[in-house]
């Protein structure tokens, strides 16, 4: 069912220098399993165009995957022009992007 991401996943966001740190995790091993199928680098590219070069990270035993935007901020927080420049708001803009969502999960 097209849904929200944040529909069954959280995010946490913020800055590291010019990189932005997001975070996204479930709550049940099969909403996991889902997860890491789903949200590749490439997906992340198509719901997050700005993002640019991406590293993920799998975190299986806290249900979690891990990304860096890499210089999504440019030099950092005092030089960037984005409407956030500390991407904090980054996980929940995220997470208000419908996506297909297994039935099962809801």
């Amino acid at each position: 069912m097209k849904r929200p991401l944040g529909t069954i996943a959280g995010a946490r966001s913020g800055d590291k220098g010019g990189d932005a740190n997001l975070g996204v995790w479930v709550r049940s091993d099969a909403a996991y399993d889902w997860l890491n199928g789903f949200l590749t680098v490439g997906r992340l590219k198509e719901l997050l165009p700005e993002a640019g070069e991406v590293s993920r990270y799998e975190l299986p035993n806290l249900r979690a995957l891990n990304f860096v935007l890499h210089g999504l901020l440019g030099e950092g927080v005092a030089s960037s022009t984005r409407f956030d420049p500390q991407a904090k708001a980054l996980g929940e803009w995220l997470r208000s992007r419908e996506v297909e969502i297994p039935e099962e999960l809801l």
